[in-house]
């Protein structure tokens, strides 16, 4: 082969890169049901001035212990960030959402149900509305430290929650929240036999803070991978029980779902399907 010849291989070679690369790209997007103009390049984080008006913006406040906050494994294919998911970052800004969403514990942030949710949620909802959505899970908080508005990890559990839903009504309006909580009580038998009672103090108390005392509020069983998985059983049939005497509360199962390895926590599908489920769980409140 003559110099010639092997500078128009690699440049042919080059060129079919070069334009192969996004066009798998807008292919995913496409496959995906995500409208181009609402990608995001991933240095991007800010929501600036294209914020939608308040009435269209949805507000979702997460709520919760780990799982909710998500120690999932964040993969490529979550990464693809979408313009009208936001979030608020820990200088209370809006923002374009990406995983983690939640900052309270770096060291052990991972993939959260937040994204999958909102990209669930839009698949549902005209194209003029946005979600919003607002992290204040923390890691281990068990139901009576939320209650009680204890400090837990450094963050005061029930005043946090206050100040960035008040936060989050400056851009948009509340239409639910997003639950995920009950390990940390599973240990004590206590704790297990108050489990629903708390439940209805503590959303009592979310929905006085909201303004709204029918707010829909969606609830995540416990996996079906533990190590006392007897006790977490207990605690997900409170829960159930709770669900069944709120008309705008919904369970979410989980009995199918698989851990990532330390049978505590959700693993990243496990957390993409959570999202969805919830999703579906809100819609059907909101009917």
């Amino acid at each position: 082969m003559t110099n010639r010849q092997l500078f128009d291989t690699i440049t042919s070679v080059r060129y079919f890169y070069k334009w192969l690369i996004p066009a798998l790209l807008l292919f995913l997007v496409a496959g995906c049901g995500i409208h181009k103009q609402d990608i995001q390049p991933d240095t991007d984080t800010s929501a600036g001035p294209d914020l939608p008006t308040k009435e269209k913006v949805w507000v979702f406040v997460m709520a919760g212990q780990s799982n909710m906050a998500g120690r999932a494994a964040i993969e490529a294919q979550d990464r693809i960030r979408n313009h009208r998911i936001l979030t608020i970052n820990e200088g209370n800004e809006v923002v374009t959402a990406r995983e983690p969403l939640h900052f309270y514990e770096p060291s052990g942030a991972g993939l959260d149900c937040g994204i999958a949710f909102g990209t669930a949620m839009l698949q549902d909802l005209p194209e003029d509305v946005s979600i919003l959505l607002i992290p204040t899970a923390v890691g281990g908080s068990s139901i009576s430290q939320w209650i009680n508005d204890e400090t837990h990890r450094g963050v005061q559990l029930l005043t946090n929650f206050r100040q960035r839903l008040s936060v989050a009504k400056n851009y948009g309006v509340q239409k639910g929240i997003l639950w995920h909580q009950g390990e940390a009580d599973a240990h004590r038998e206590d704790r297990i036999q108050s489990y629903q009672d708390n439940l209805q103090l503590l959303f009592e108390e979310f929905r006085k803070i909201g303004g709204d005392g029918s707010l829909p509020i969606v609830v995540g069983q416990l996996g079906s991978f533990a190590t006392n998985q007897d006790a977490w059983d207990r605690i997900n049939a409170a829960i159930t029980a709770y669900t069944l005497s709120d008309a705008q509360c919904e369970l979410v199962e989980t009995a199918d779902l698989q851990d990532k390895g330390d049978q505590i926590h959700f693993n990243s599908a496990a957390q993409r399907a959570l999202g969805r489920r919830y999703a579906a769980a809100i819609l059907s409140l909101m009917k």
